[in-house]
């Protein structure tokens, strides 16, 4: 039996696996850009809840663009509402220079209401 076979009906190579010829197939290369943390958090959640989704991505090669786009995305909501929130409530650099523990306890809790917005409105939808 030969170990690689072509079926022009269909038009895939076949290779002897055991007793059976399996299809060779490979998923499509796609340009790899770097995911940091909210695309590596919306990846976890659709291998999790959005099976579907995610396989579709995956086998079409669309899985790195997606994740780098909605990480993208992420950053940028993020980046503004914690300056918005600033600015809303007067968390400043003069704040910083004249209290900077009150100024790092304030900036906390801006970038945590941030990252729980962020996570409801993009990640976990």
């Amino acid at each position: 039996m030969e170990k690689i076979i072509y079926d022009e009906k269909n038009g895939l190579w076949y290779e002897l696996q055991g007793d059976y010829y399996i299809p060779c197939l490979k998923l499509l290369e796609e340009e790899q850009q770097p995911i940091d943390v909210w695309g590596q958090r919306h990846l976890r959640y659709i291998k999790k809840n959005r099976k579907v989704l995610y396989f579709y991505l995956l086998t079409s090669g669309k899985l790195n663009r997606y994740l780098a786009d909605l990480d993208k995305q992420a950053k940028e909501m993020f980046s503004w509402l914690v300056k918005q929130m600033a600015k809303s409530e007067d968390v400043t650099e003069q704040l910083k220079a004249d209290s900077q523990m009150e100024w790092v306890g304030r900036m906390s809790n801006i970038r945590s209401r941030a990252t729980e917005i962020v996570n409801h409105d993009i990640i976990y939808n």
